[in-house]
Order: C-alpha cells, then sequence, then structure tokens
C-alpha cells in the first residue's frame, strides 16, 4: 500500500478505493497486501475500516489471488478485533463495520447482501411451486409477495424467536442486541424468519432460500 496521507482527505480515500477494488467489485493483488496497514489505521480511521471491509467483502469472487489473502490471515484476525470492540461503542459506521466483521468471519454472502431494513428486498424461489417471491423487510411491512399481472397478493412474514435462531442468523441477532441496534435485530429475525408463499400457501425459511439461489462461489 502506498504510504499516501490519506487519514483526512477523503479524495485521496476515494482514489485509494478505486486502486484497491477493481471494477466489476473485484479486488487487486494490491488490494489484499494493502489489508495490514489498513487494519493498522482501522481503530482511528472510518474511512480504513470502510475500505478493509470493502476488500474483504469482496474476498469469495474470482480475485485469483488466494495466497495472497491467506498471508493476510493474521491481520484479518486483528481487524475482527478492532471491529467487535468498535461496535460496542454504537458507532455513527455501525452497518458499515457490521457488514465487514461478518467478512472477517467468512460470512461472505450475508457482508454483501445485509442492509439497513429500512426497506429491503430479497428476491426467493419457492421451493414447493417454484414461485418467484419477492421478500420485503422494512418499514413499509414484512411480507412475501407475488404478481399476477396487475393482481398483488401478499403474506406477512413471520419472525424468528430467538430459540429458533442457530448458527450464523443466531450470531448476527446476538450481537446487533447487545450493541442497541433494535432495527437490524429485528430485521434479522425477520430474514432468518418463515415466508408463506403466496402461490401454493406452503412455509420456507426466508434465508435458507436466499442463500440458495444467491450465495456466491467460493473459487
Amino acid at each position: 500500500m502506498e504510504r499516501v496521507k490519506v487519514q483526512d482527505d477523503a479524495d485521496a480515500w476515494a482514489e485509494l478505493g478505486w486502486r484497491l477494488v477493481l471494477e466489476h467489485d473485484l479486488v487487486s493483488p494490491a488490494g489484499f497486501a494493502a489489508l495490514p496497514q489498513l487494519v493498522r489505521l482501522a481503530p482511528r480511521s472510518t474511512e480504513a475500516r470502510a475500505l478493509a471491509g470493502k476488500i474483504l467483502e469482496r474476498a469469495a469472487g474470482r480475485h485469483g489471488h488466494d495466497d495472497l489473502l491467506a498471508d493476510c490471515a493474521g491481520a484479518i484476525a486483528e481487524f475482527g478485533r478492532v471491529l467487535d470492540e468498535h461496535l460496542r461503542l454504537r458507532p455513527a459506521d455501525y452497518l458499515v463495520s457490521f457488514r465487514a466483521l461478518l467478512a472477517v468471519a467468512g460470512e461472505y454472502h450475508w457482508a454483501n447482501a445485509l442492509e439497513g431494513f429500512t426497506d429491503d428486498i430479497y428476491h426467493v424461489t419457492c421451493p414447493h411451486c417454484g414461485a418467484w417471491m419477492t421478500i420485503a423487510i422494512g418499514q413499509f411491512g414484512c411480507y412475501s409477495q407475488v404478481w399476477h399481472g396487475a393482481e398483488e397478493i401478499r403474506r406477512e412474514l413471520r419472525p424468528a424467536v430467538e430459540t429458533e435462531l442457530a448458527g450464523t442468523g443466531r450470531w448476527m441477532h446476538q450481537t446487533t442486541l447487545r450493541d442497541g441496534q433494535d432495527a437490524l435485530a429485528r430485521g434479522i429475525s425477520y430474514l432468518f424468519g418463515t415466508a408463506e408463499c403466496p402461490d401454493c400457501a406452503s412455509l420456507c425459511n426466508v434465508a435458507k432460500e436466499y442463500t440458495i439461489d444467491n450465495r456466491p462461489v467460493m473459487l
């Protein structure tokens, strides 16, 4: 990583990000090489946290530099510690840092998919009848939806209660609750909850079906 004085220069950070994360969301070799320095800056730099997270969120892509990524294992582990401490402070950049922590944990799928649940839209295929469902989670409602011409059919989502959550979903929910991020925690309970297909009335787990349809292939 070039030793450019970027701490207080938004344009310099933007240019650095363009160099390290190429078009089509690919990471350049320089991006992985820059991770250790970015992690050193991360405790005191919003921009460094965001750029390091952006690099890691794309680590599942076709970058062709798994050896460079493996060399960053120590820096990535340290970044995880930095992010966890930072999130406990309930910072303004919580969502950006939380997504980065998901990437540190190797949860690239959710690191890229998770938004703030203001008006999030996910698309899943009903595993029973094959209907293409829109899943909405946000301030305008939490529901599954299909269209037949101009006719819209909706069904309310059923949020997962904490005892039903396991694995990544449970960790995401518990972390956001710990940090007082009630809107995120509520959205996660719906994301890992149950959808009713408006066409055939069968039930499915939203996160499971979204993952089947959208999980990036690790290469």
